[in-house]
């Protein structure tokens, strides 16, 4: 715990940089929560939000969704900043933010900014191992969810959640449920809280703004330090990229927690442009379809699993899309046979998206080529992102060869929070971030995404630590080693595959699956981290020189299941 909890543990961009963006007119003095006032004055009358209210559910009402202007929202969001108050969050605290793609996400989201409190980002997937380690991590003083999100005794869950978090760090961490209707009897202070000064660095737009969560590739996510002024300038440069306006409705599809549908342009991007956001309760083609035609939906964003979901269901449905005029897809690599039949089949213009939550945004642009849209991930969205793309040994590579992407720029992070070891090799001395990613760059600048560095599956966009799936199967009694491996899957993109060593004369009987899924529930792992396919192997396979490195075993491994599924076939 830093001895003063509200002066942050991150790592600043050094002066001279700081100078350069602001002299440049990319960070500009303005905070989040007042950018978030002034969308919400400026569009006033403008539909802001059509999406489930679990409001509306808890007070059993017939039309469970909510439509909400701008000043609607506005007038809900100070009502939620309140509460948060009233719970005891002081300017500067860390909340948990875990809601599903509702209403009250926007409104709460909107609350904990003009409570001055700072959220960390959560998914309703996440369990208590997940939400115990952001917890500790951040020193959060609250945790926002609704009792009515599915999967999960909600309640339950904070309860025990808040109980480990007083065992190990002797503090209290109060519950906060969205679904908990508003005393709308109590008029709501409009005061809106400014930012506490949370860094050594006193202009308050470049404080931290919130927390988000790395996908993770050495075990339990890390937690993400993004400044007031380098992700509006993101925000707003990807507004100009996407080109929205005030009719851009938009569809948000993927967990509203992630970068992707934050920012890029996303919900913060819709905002500044004043247009309409409607969130599905469930990603399905068949809601997703439905309201892409009775909102009238212009723009929506997928992961390459969920498009191809889509195209095979917009085959049998004929759906009418015509509405769409963007649609886009990051998250992972969309495959050239896919791209393709994007836009005949779903009718609006494919963007790919290449991007971190750490910073580094690419888009592929309206006017590029077919071949460059089909085939690349677009291009930084910046003049002001520095690009190297590095052998092993950190040395450039030959111009387009294929190497390790490392990236520095106005919107990309100086560190982890409150990461000092995993900095150290994160980042380079100059401040460069190892994305992980392995690419290669065209002549024209645009970037072809050619693989992955770092160990972890990529399940439905998810970034999954093979470390940790690994570490959670060596706590099972029976087992002596495991490796963990991303199964390539047409569906999801890949599947989690474990293969078990087990111990001498243990058993699993007929289905090691069970047994392992049963085990991960125990461990109050998150259910998207549970192995989809096991094998009970006597010794892990060896790489043919003999190694046994563990990034080594995994790649024998999967060679291996990948041979045998060949041999089947």
């Amino acid at each position: 715990m830093c001895e003063n909890p509200l002066l942050l543990p991150v790592a600043l961009y050094p002066d001279e940089f700081a100078e350069r963006y602001r002299k440049a007119g990319l960070w500009v003095d303005e905070t989040i929560p007042e950018f978030l006032e002034n969308s919400c004055t400026d569009y006033a009358e403008n539909l802001a939000v059509v999406a489930v209210s679990h409001q509306k559910i808890s007070q059993g009402e017939s039309d469970l969704v909510a439509r909400l202007t701008y000043t609607e929202l506005r007038e809900q969001a100070l009502l939620a900043a309140a509460r948060v108050r009233d719970a005891g969050v002081r300017p500067g605290d860390r909340v948990l933010l875990q809601l599903p793609n509702i209403a009250e996400y926007l409104v709460y989201l909107l609350g904990i900014f003009w409570a001055g409190g700072i959220p960390v980002f959560c998914l309703p997937a996440h369990r208590a191992s997940d939400l115990i380690h952001f917890a500790l991590k951040s020193h959060a003083t609250a945790h926002v969810f609704s009792s009515y999100t599915s999967g999960e005794d909600f309640q339950k869950l904070h309860h025990s959640v808040a109980a480990n978090v007083e065992d190990q760090q002797n503090r209290r961490m109060v519950g906060i449920d969205a679904s908990a209707p508003f005393d709308l009897s109590k008029t709501p202070s409009h005061t809106i809280s400014q930012p506490v000064m949370n860094t050594e660095r006193a202009r308050k737009s470049e404080q931290v703004a919130f927390l988000q969560l790395s996908g993770g590739t050495t075990g339990l996510s890390k937690l993400i330090p993004r400044t007031h002024a380098d992700y509006l300038y993101s925000v707003r440069q990807s507004v100009k990229i996407c080109q929205l306006n005030c009719e851009s409705t938009l569809l948000v599809v993927l967990p509203a927690s992630h970068n992707f549908a934050m920012s890029s342009a996303g919900i913060l991007g819709a905002m500044c442009a004043g247009s309409a956001m409607v969130f599905a309760a469930d990603p399905s083609p068949k809601t997703a379809f439905a309201l892409i035609e009775q909102e009238n939906v212009k723009v929506v964003q997928l992961v390459p699993p969920l498009a191809q979901a889509w195209l095979a269901s917009a085959a049998k449905r004929q759906p009418n899309v015509e509405s769409l005029e963007l649609i886009q897809i990051g998250g992972a690599k969309l495959l050239p046979s896919v791209a393709e039949r994007i836009t005949p089949v779903l009718h609006g213009k494919l963007q790919q998206v290449f991007g971190m939550a750490e910073g580094l945004v690419n888009y592929t642009r309206a006017d590029d080529s077919d071949e460059m849209r089909l085939h690349t991930q677009g291009r930084p969205m910046s003049e002001f992102d520095e690009i190297l793309v590095v052998d092993d040994h950190d040395i450039p590579v030959a111009e387009g060869e294929s190497g390790h992407l490392l990236t520095r720029g106005p919107y990309t992070i100086r560190g982890y929070y409150n990461e000092p070891a995993i900095n150290a090799k994160s980042f380079t001395d100059d401040g460069f971030y190892r994305t992980g990613d392995i690419v290669r760059v065209h002549p024209t600048g645009d970037i072809e995404v050619t693989g992955r560095a770092k160990d972890q599956i990529n399940r439905n966009g998810e970034k999954i630590a093979v470390d940790e799936i690994e570490d959670v199967a060596l706590m099972h009694p029976k087992v002596y080693d495991a490796v963990a491996v991303g199964l390539p899957d047409p569906t999801v993109g890949e599947r989690i595959y474990l293969v078990v060593v087990p111990q001498a004369d243990a058993d699993f009987g007929e289905s090691p699956v069970a047994e392992m899924r049963n085990h991960f529930a125990k461990r109050q792992v998150t259910p998207y981290k549970f192995p989809e396919l096991v094998e009970i192997m006597d010794t892990l396979p060896l790489t043919n020189i003999g190694k046994v490195s563990r990034r080594d075993v995994r790649a024998a491994v999967l060679d291996h299941v990948l041979q045998a599924k060949e041999k089947h076939a």
